[in-house]
């Protein structure tokens, strides 16, 4: 027999299984269900990974677009940069032909092939290098009192390749003649280059200067081509206008940048920095500050250097001594064989007899060349 106490213990015995599994139901409805929580997780992922490819995307297209406009410009100024570099270390080979004819190195004439007397002559230039001069005067006593050209050749061949002409100077205006090899011409040792062959045309200068039988009163400077750019850089330095008579300039040029344009026909080369040329040769610029007696040989019929060059070098010339000549048959080489060529200097000589270099101890302000 079981009391009511205990039937109301069992009865609610039973009971317990059902309110416990009842109450963990309610617990278990209040959180998220497993899968659920997976499905959010991965589309955050998702999301993050989106947006991840998104910016690197962008940075991959902005990195690209900034080679791309940048890396091109980079790589032009590189290439202009070693184009650049690549002229300027070959400009010598471009301007200055010592070796054409072949054997110009080699083979030089000498003076006694135009039955001219003459001194086979070294000196050494400042900068040690040895400079080979012909050294042609007039018989007897008369090379005491005769003026003395110095003659200043092209960028071609040897200053033996110039005997004719300096055969017709010597015999029409009964002068000396001292002419000078560029270092890495003929004889002379060294390399070409602007510094180095003005140079060498100031050591002619101090070499004439220190023969006591030369007439130190009439020093003519003669240049053509390329050695008329030499004249007028010799011309224009104080401390050596000083010691020079007269300078005569034949199919000259106004600069190495304006001879580039005219040969290459690219007006841009005119635009850019001297920098980037190895010679200059601002002539147009030094012929201003020339105040000795200049006269400009013209040939008409040179097809190399414009004659306007030479018109331009002539209005620019700040000598108040100055003339001007043409010739209709003269070519850039040839001008010399020209009818009157020699009169035309002997009388420009003649007109300058008034004038005498003024002793100047200044030194130049070229600074370099």
């Amino acid at each position: 027999m079981f009391s009511i106490t205990e039937v109301c213990g069992m009865s609610q015995a039973r009971s317990l299984p059902f309110l416990r599994l009842h109450q963990v139901s309610e617990e278990s409805s209040n959180e998220m269900p497993v899968p659920t929580k997976c499905h959010n997780f991965l589309h955050y992922v998702k999301r993050t990974i989106m947006q991840c490819w998104a910016l690197s995307s962008a940075a991959a297209l902005t990195i690209l677009l900034i080679y791309w406009v940048y890396g091109g410009v980079l790589a032009f100024l590189l290439l202009c940069f070693t184009v650049t570099g690549i002229l300027y270390h070959s400009e010598d080979q471009l301007v200055y032909h010592p070796d054409q004819p072949s054997h110009s190195r080699i083979f030089i004439p000498i003076p006694s092939m135009m039955r001219l007397p003459y001194e086979s002559i070294y000196v050494r230039s400042p900068d040690g290098t040895r400079i080979h001069l012909y050294l042609i005067k007039q018989p007897d006593a008369a090379y005491k009192t005769a003026p003395t050209v110095v003659f200043l050749h092209g960028n071609a061949g040897n200053m033996g390749h110039r005997l004719q002409n300096a055969s017709g100077l010597y015999h029409s205006l009964n002068c000396n003649l001292l002419m000078v090899e560029y270092r890495g011409y003929g004889l002379s040792e060294g390399c070409p280059s602007e510094e180095g062959i003005c140079m060498d045309a100031r050591t002619a200068i101090d070499f004439i200067l220190s023969r006591p039988d030369l007439n130190h009163q009439q020093i003519v400077v003669f240049g053509r081509s390329l050695g008329g750019a030499v004249a007028i850089d010799l011309a224009a330095r104080p401390e050596y206008s000083s010691r020079i008579w007269c300078v005569v300039l034949e199919n000259t040029f106004t600069s190495i940048p304006d001879m580039a344009a005219v040969i290459l026909r690219w007006d841009v080369l005119k635009e850019l920095p001297f920098f980037i040329y190895k010679n200059k040769f601002l002539s147009w610029r030094k012929v201003s500050s020339i105040s000795i007696p200049v006269l400009f040989i013209i040939g008409l019929r040179d097809a190399f250097v414009p004659p306007a060059m030479m018109n331009k070098l002539y209005q620019r010339c700040g000598s108040p001594h100055k003339q001007v000549v043409h010739f209709s048959t003269g070519t850039h080489n040839d001008t010399w064989m020209s009818p009157g060529y020699y009169a035309a200097i002997s009388n420009f000589l003649r007109s300058a007899l008034d004038y005498f270099p003024t002793k100047i101890e200044s030194m130049s302000n070229i600074k370099s060349v």
